[in-house]
């Protein structure tokens, strides 16, 4: 799949298609930033859950087993995040 601004078909497309359902998207450098600008906005738009930190998507990922688990317990993010792994 194509960068945003390399060129079709890429992410935001798949997006907008309903292929994607949770986006982490982390940036590095100025190519990756302005990609991110496009894909950020898609997946709001779409309501699609989006996270822009390893913290983030780490946490992201924690709730979700716990939600399959049957073990999900309301506790601050930082709660969480000081859990080890």
């Amino acid at each position: 799949m194509n960068k945003v601004l390399e060129g079709r078909p890429h992410i935001v497309d798949t997006i907008k298609n309903g292929g994607v359902q949770l986006v982490f998207n982390t940036t590095d450098g100025a190519k990756a930033l302005a990609d991110s600008k496009d894909i950020r906005r898609t997946a709001l738009l779409n309501r699609i859950p989006y996270c822009t930190t390893l913290a983030g998507a780490i946490a992201v990922t924690k709730a979700i087993k716990a939600l399959r688990g049957g073990h999900l317990k309301v506790a601050p993010l930082q709660a969480y995040i000081s859990q080890p792994t």
